[in-house]
């Protein structure tokens, strides 16, 4: 202890526990969607004990919020190679490896079914409220890697673990509407829809027949404005900060993903032909509960203003990831992208598109902080390239440098759509035989195809 507030200071360090103790607690995983359940997956094959924690009441609670919606990717970038490995082994039966799947299809044909294997290792309506390591806060040192991780949910329960690997994702912390990263002045007084909401099935009366505004240019807001589209008398309004939609548009025909690709050219199509009115050069600044409706102004940096008055505002502006539940832990975050300082120049949007993010495991995930790695789209950050093949090649190595494997931990590999791999027509023969899926009971419809990102559980990607 110091004996005055300048001086040289000792500080007592208590033994909670031994090296061997803390090596005999479970790795704990927080998130039980796809990323999570692989990370499960994986820790079962090499025998290590593991709990996983789960803050909704079912599997892949976030996924289940867009589970009307079809992905991008097809089964075959989908399910996990560990996963597929205990799920065959019990007897399952993998889907069309080139079918793209809803995000219902996910939960029901592969993450339900993989859980099930794990039994009582799942813990539901688990939500952490912070972690930090037992007796020691974010300052002190001396014997810090040999302390258990302590972790604490939103009941008071607390238990420990030999190591974390957070897979919580970004769902529960979209973006705000407001351009400059703040939120636009009223923003929290009105009601404004989360992104993807089920505009054709069992949100439809909230949208028919209203005016909607959609704020964002990535795929969650073009997947909401092509459905918004089939309603009738639904004044579309589309708002972006670009002073053009080109990059919303993505790459049309030579996307190497088909239906990532088509859904930017039925996009361009509808709003040149003026189903849909696109606003560029909208940065939100002030949001006005008025008698005939919401008006959202926006105010460029130059000061220029320019409004709009709807019924409905869809946010579909991104996620960011929330790192407060690890603020005792001594984390290494970029300061742009809020992943990794190692990771961020290898995911940055302004250089890579999902499919030219190198291979990266365990090394580029690690933090300061010895046995607490972040992983699928919140080890992203603010970064929007994520792809869910990526996050399963990152817990297979991350649980392999866990179990001290150190060469699988470094033999990174992934093999990502944009190499040309997908089949050119499958978007279009796939929405031939099934119509748009819906939260409709008694099936489906015959309207054109809704296509997101595959971004899991832990969503907020833009390209699954």
């Amino acid at each position: 202890m110091s004996d005055s507030c300048c001086g040289t200071t000792a500080i007592e360090i208590e033994q909670f526990t031994t090296t061997q103790q803390a090596s005999a607690l479970p790795v704990v995983v927080i998130g039980a969607g796809p990323v999570g359940l692989a990370a499960a997956a994986h820790l079962a094959e090499r025998g290590i004990d593991f709990t996983l924690l789960e803050a909704g009441d079912r599997v892949a609670a976030s996924m289940a919020q867009w589970g009307h919606v079809r992905v991008f990717s097809p089964w075959k970038y989908n399910v996990d190679a560990a996963a597929r490995r205990l799920l065959e082994a019990d007897g399952w039966m993998a889907p069309d490896a080139d079918w793209l799947p809803t995000g219902a299809e996910l939960i029901d044909d592969y993450l339900a079914p993989l859980a099930k294997l794990f039994g009582g290792k799942i813990r539901f309506g688990a939500k952490v409220s912070a972690i930090s390591r037992l007796g020691y806060d974010r300052v002190r040192t001396a014997g810090r890697e040999q302390a258990p991780f302590l972790i604490r949910l939103d009941d008071g329960t607390e238990l420990q673990a030999r190591a974390i690997i957070d897979a919580s994702g970004t769902y529960t912390s979209p973006k705000v509407l407001g351009a400059s990263g703040l939120p636009a002045h009223g923003e929290g007084e009105v009601f404004v829809d989360h992104a993807l909401p089920d505009v054709l099935g069992a949100d439809r009366d909230r949208f028919e027949g209203k005016r909607v505004l959609v704020v964002g240019a990535g795929h969650s807001a073009a997947t909401t404005l092509l459905a918004l589209a089939e309603l009738d008398d639904t004044p579309i309004t589309w708002a972006i900060r670009a002073g053009n939609a080109t990059r919303a548009y993505g790459g049309g025909d030579a996307d190497a993903l088909p239906a990532r690709g088509a859904l930017g050219t039925r996009l361009r199509a509808h709003v040149e032909s003026g189903r849909i009115r696109l606003l560029t050069g909208f940065f939100t600044h002030r949001i006005n509960a008025i008698g005939q409706g919401v008006e959202v102004v926006s105010r460029d940096p130059s000061g220029h203003e320019q409004s709009v008055t709807v019924d409905r505002i869809v946010s579909a502006t991104g996620y960011r990831p929330d790192h407060s539940i690890a603020a005792e832990l001594r984390l290494d975050l970029d300061p742009v992208l809020g992943s990794t300082r190692t990771l961020a120049p290898l995911i940055d949007p302004n250089q890579h598109s999902c499919g030219t993010v190198p291979a990266h495991g365990a090394d580029e995930l690690a933090h300061p902080e010895p046995g607490y790695y972040a992983v699928g789209v919140k080890s992203y950050g603010r970064a929007p390239t994520f792809l869910m093949a990526t996050g399963y090649e990152q817990v297979r190595s991350v649980v392999a440098a866990l179990a001290g494997d150190w060469q699988a931990t470094r033999d990174v590999q992934l093999d990502l759509p944009e190499t040309g791999v997908c089949t050119s027509n499958l978007a279009e023969a796939q929405e031939q035989r099934v119509g748009l899926a819906t939260g409709i009971s008694g099936g489906l419809l015959s309207a054109s195809l809704p296509l997101a990102t595959v971004s899991a559980a832990e969503s907020g990607g833009c390209c699954g």
